[in-house]
């Protein structure tokens, strides 16, 4: 039976990354996969910008909690070199207060924002990436 995705990670509208997380619960080996589809989006080592859109996430427990903060720690330097800013879509409060829990384990590397839509959500990460564009230039 194929194990049911936790978030689909789209890296088709480079440099723009897009996850959205499933409404699946979460378990070891789906959330893993997620932090893999996640890290694979870094292999190019080129300039993006994440949009989480967490309208249909179901909280994960504290254990893959943690394990979210850790993967961010290991990649710090990673996100920080290559990660432009991380857009949340969240219109759940309690899904909100537990981003605010990840992010008391382990700080955010890059400028982020908590959005109600993916409308501004995707305005406010365009913008930071045609920025971005600006200073590389």
């Amino acid at each position: 039976m194929k194990m049911k995705s936790y978030a689909l990670v789209d890296s088709s509208n480079i440099p723009i990354i897009s996850v959205t997380f499933t409404g699946e619960k979460s378990t070891d080996e789906n959330f893993q996969q997620y932090l893999d589809d996640l890290e694979n989006c870094y292999d190019d080592r080129k300039t993006l910008a994440i949009i989480f859109d967490a309208s249909k996430a179901v909280i994960p427990n504290l254990s893959l909690q943690r394990k979210q903060a850790l993967w961010i720690s290991q990649h710090w330097k990673l996100i920080q070199t290559y990660c432009k800013g991380t857009a949340y879509v969240i219109p759940n409060m309690a899904i909100r207060a537990v981003l605010k829990m990840i992010f008391s384990f382990q700080n955010q590397p890059v400028p982020y924002k908590i959005f109600s839509n993916n409308e501004e959500a995707e305005d406010w990460i365009e913008d930071l990436i045609s920025k971005a564009k600006v200073t590389n230039e």
